[in-house]
């Protein structure tokens, strides 16, 4: 039998065969537009693909009444009509150690045209970088995953553990895919995720949940606004109070994989609404964001934190002590999820990263949820996060992907699911 020198040498030759397939594969995948709803066109791609690699498919549309009544689901929608989640297994023999390679195939929409250089969806190649919305959050981050099972079948290798490669919708609006993917029994023990860190390694992964605070005020003629309570003014205080809020919590963080992070766990401020007339005093602001949750606390937590701190302003404003402002939680979340660095595929996906990049990686904690959170608390599948993509550029204008580290990814990858299932000789 072959040796790990002798195999990863064969896995990086065949790699470098496959530099114009794959490329043209992730163009095609970014050439086909798969926002919420439109999911369709990019995964009949990946049908295509895994039925020429002759891999056990399963494919669904996610039963939206069914899930609607799980604890677990978050969405802004509960038909998925048209939405097919896609699932490849390449079977093991069933004495080996399993694991999920899940990617997310929607993405956010494309935003202000202007800000563009190019189409959003021309996946251009330029300098070595492809450009187009979703290349790097994620798709370029699946196609590593696909490379790295051709490569193993490639090279003749029979696992001893089943690799699942599970392709889901609506991760960017609170992982229904991935919950329809649990709920059908898709369970694994342990789990790789390729989400653009840049090709950091991210054991453990912050959560969020998206919120909505009414503030009220007292109408009056914009002429005597002293007779009024202005929920605009009035919301001001709130959002400071907020941003009090997030201090406080991040002052908690000791973590020390979150050393470089600005803040672990941000509560941001994303949407402000009020008002129906400037002649009028506005009586009530709504103001939504999204609140960041540490890996080690749970999602019930968090809220509870947010709860009690709102209650605090009714001690230094007496208008909030007889109007206190009402929080509603709603739409999606993503819940938080940690691995121990000492985690055996933490150390298979580390030694194999040094060993082709030369360099050790840099681990750190995540600084957005995914959908590793479902895996590891729900599916009791552990799982690490780790990928191509360049973290910066996610949900950006002119979004891009380096193609190397798109090859370089699926290399390590390939290496790690060879570890961790396990050659049967």
């Amino acid at each position: 039998m072959e040796n790990h020198q002798e195999i990863r040498e064969k896995l990086s030759n065949w790699l470098q065969t496959q530099r114009c397939k794959g490329t043209h594969l992730l163009q095609k995948l970014v050439q086909a537009q798969s926002t919420q709803g439109n999911e369709a066109d990019a995964q009949k791609i990946i049908i295509d693909t895994l039925t020429k690699m002759k891999l056990e498919i399963d494919v669904w549309e996610p039963d939206g009444k069914e899930l609607k009544a799980h604890p677990y689901f978050a969405s802004s929608k509960d038909n998925f009509q048209g939405s097919p989640n896609v699932v490849g297994v390449l079977k093991g023999k069933k004495n080996g150690r399993s694991i999920i390679l899940n990617g997310h195939i929607d993405v956010v929409p494309e935003g202000d045209l202007e800000q563009w250089e190019d189409d959003p969806y021309s996946g251009k190649v330029r300098d070595g970088k492809m450009f187009g919305r979703g290349v790097t959050d994620m798709k370029g981050g699946n196609v590593s995953l696909i490379l790295a099972i051709q490569a193993i079948q490639a090279m003749g290798i029979q696992l001893k553990g089943d690799v699942i490669f599970e392709s889901v919708i609506e991760e960017e609006s609170g992982g229904t895919g991935t919950l329809a993917s649990i709920v059908r029994g898709y369970r694994a023990d342990a789990a790789i995720i390729p989400e653009p860190t840049n090709m950091k390694i991210f054991p453990k992964q912050q959560g969020s949940m998206w919120f909505r605070i009414l503030v009220k005020g007292r109408s009056a003629h914009g002429g005597t606004r002293y007779q009024g309570i202005s929920a605009i003014e009035k919301g001001v205080l709130v959002v400071n109070h907020i941003l009090a809020l997030e201090k406080d919590r991040n002052s908690r963080i000791t973590d020390p994989l979150y050393e470089g992070i600005p803040i672990p766990i941000p509560i941001n401020i994303g949407k402000i609404e009020g008002g129906q007339w400037p002649s009028s005093v506005c009586d009530l602001v709504k103001i939504e964001g999204r609140m960041g949750v540490s890996p080690d606390e749970t999602m019930e937590d968090a809220q509870k934190d947010m709860e009690q701190w709102l209650q605090k302003l009714g001690e230094t404003d007496t208008w909030f002590a007889h109007f206190p402002p009402k929080l509603e939680w709603f739409g999606a979340r993503w819940h938080p999820g940690s691995i121990p660095i000492t985690n055996q595929l933490m150390t298979a996906l580390a030694k194999n990263y040094q060993l082709i990049l030369k360099e050790k990686p840099l681990i750190e904690a995540s600084p957005w949820g995914t959908d590793g959170g479902l895996l590891t608390k729900l599916a009791e599948t552990p799982s690490i996060v780790f990928g191509p993509g360049v973290t910066e550029k996610a949900h950006f204008p002119n979004e891009y992907i380096e193609i190397n580290k798109v090859f370089e990814a699926a290399e390590i990858i390939a290496l790690t699911i060879i570890d961790w299932c396990e050659i049967d000789q």
